[in-house]
């Protein structure tokens, strides 16, 4: 058999290496792994979450804004960044329990891999905005600067689980039509 020939029978048994080399785009869950996604109490708990967080930040990056400017607000400010914060700590650990339940892995489960990345850093600078407040570290200004970093790559990382949405609704779409 020609070396091309034991290519293309590896390539028909071994389904990510096919989907991979033909350029296929792979499922982001397996039928196991959607149902299991479609049955968990974490996914509805994600999906009030993320709202309410992007609600808080929303108001709070207002409020951070509002105080740089103007110089007014200042508590606010540092209230609304302690509760994007919260939200934030919130949506990390349901998120990890709902990665643990759909794909048995607490963090970092493929499909999710880079998401979970990046979110260590927008919790790590969220984290960060948290040490400089409580230690008295830098000033307000520079602590607000921090925050807004912090935001930056929020809303980053919010781009990255939309899209990852978007795609697991277009596949399962495509799912559902092949099936019936």
């Amino acid at each position: 058999m020609s070396s091309q020939g034991s290519n293309e029978s590896a390539l028909k048994t071994d389904k990510p290496a096919a989907q991979a080399a033909s350029g296929a785009v792979r499922s982001l869950y397996t039928s196991d792994q959607r149902k299991r996604r479609d049955e968990s109490v974490w996914t509805l708990i994600q999906g009030i979450l993320a709202p309410v967080q992007f609600i808080i930040f929303g108001v709070s990056l207002f409020l951070v804004v509002k105080f740089l400017t103007s110089g007014e607000g200042e508590s606010a400010a540092e209230i609304s960044i302690l509760l994007k914060t919260v939200a934030l700590y919130a949506i990390m650990v349901t998120g990890s329990i709902w990665e643990k339940v759909v794909f048995d892995e607490w963090l970092f489960a493929e499909p999710f891999f880079w998401e979970d990345v990046f979110s260590m850093a927008v919790l790590a600078l969220h984290t960060a905005y948290l040490l400089m407040l409580f230690n008295g570290w830098g000033t307000t200004h520079q602590q607000m600067y921090v925050a807004l970093a912090a935001y930056a790559a929020y809303v980053i990382n919010a781009g990255q689980f939309l899209w990852k949405l978007r795609i697991a609704r277009l596949q399962g779409d495509a799912e559902m039509a092949v099936a019936a």
